[in-house]
């Protein structure tokens, strides 16, 4: 059975760079290889546009917590909240 952890992040949307686009680029970068190798199940943008929550498989928490700080996005992350899940169906 897979191990899945769910990573939910919020960004301060107070004082977000000039260029911020271009950092939104990057992380969309970011997350499509993650995609790509197996590790993101699913990326979900949170409908207040202020962060999104993230489906990791197979990875434990550390792994997860380094990957989210080697996100673009990461130096405007307010808070990520980091929780195991276990699929039943």
């Amino acid at each position: 059975m897979t191990n899945h952890l769910m990573a939910i992040f919020t960004i301060n949307t107070d004082q977000l760079p000039d260029n911020f686009q271009e950092i939104i680029k990057h992380e969309q970068a970011a997350v499509a290889q993650w995609k790509e190798a197996g590790i993101l199940t699913h990326l979900f943008l949170r409908p207040t546009r202020n962060g999104a929550v993230l489906i990791f498989n197979d990875i434990d928490e550390p792994k997860a917590r380094e990957l989210m700080a080697s996100l673009p996005l990461y130096p405007f992350m307010q808070s990520v909240e980091y929780l195991p899940l276990m699929k039943q169906f």
